[in-house]
């Protein structure tokens, strides 16, 4: 069955920003995973819109529901009982986790609020608002993007690029990786990520 419409994908404007990133990632024999939740699989689909792609894209999961965050992102009772909504901190743990589990160089996390209505107390969700994290065994570089608008196609699409770029900036060495400590699943010791 051919198309019935002129399907654009990726937009137009991302080509260029997913070439660099597949040069980069491919010229470090770099591998990649992605555990997205607001951007609904869309920071996978780019990256596999480049040709070549199983050279360094290992995996993505679409991590919406805290169902799916256990199951398939590490997710823990802990994390059950104290989510109030995304933050820097949980999203570079949910990058970590599937990082681990894929057993990548990089992992893209990304969790947020597309809109146009938000859950209430006691979440905190910002409708039009994601935080981003890069995370490798070196360290994490985190972004939180809010885009002032509450549609939730526009911030879908915003919250990918936004997504690509900090991966651009990571591997294009602009933003620094940060190192933090935390608790390693197989011992009481802690672990840099």
């Amino acid at each position: 069955m051919e198309p019935t419409e002129n399907y654009s994908f990726p937009p137009v404007s991302f080509k260029p920003l997913l070439t660099e990133i597949s040069g980069l990632l491919r010229s470090t024999s770099s591998t990649l995973a992605v555990a997205e939740t607001t951007t609904g699989g869309l920071v996978s689909a780019s990256l596999l819109s480049v040709s070549g792609a199983s050279k360094f894209f290992v995996g993505g999961a679409t991590v919406y529901t805290t169902k799916s965050r256990r199951t398939w992102a590490g997710w823990t009772d802990e994390n059950l009982v104290n989510y109030i909504g995304p933050t820097p901190e949980l999203v570079t743990e949910l990058a970590a986790n599937v990082r681990e589990q894929m057993d990548v160089t990089y992992c893209i996390g990304e969790s947020g609020a597309t809109g146009p209505t938000v859950p209430g107390p006691p979440f905190v969700h910002i409708a039009g608002q994601t935080c981003i994290a890069v995370v490798s065994h070196e360290g994490f570089a985190t972004r939180v993007v809010n885009t002032g608008v509450a549609d939730r196609e526009k911030n879908m699409m915003a919250f990918t690029k936004a997504a690509l770029v900090l991966l651009r900036d990571v591997l294009a060495g602009d933003v620094k990786l940060e190192q933090q400590c935390r608790p390693d699943s197989k011992s009481s010791e802690a672990t840099k990520l």
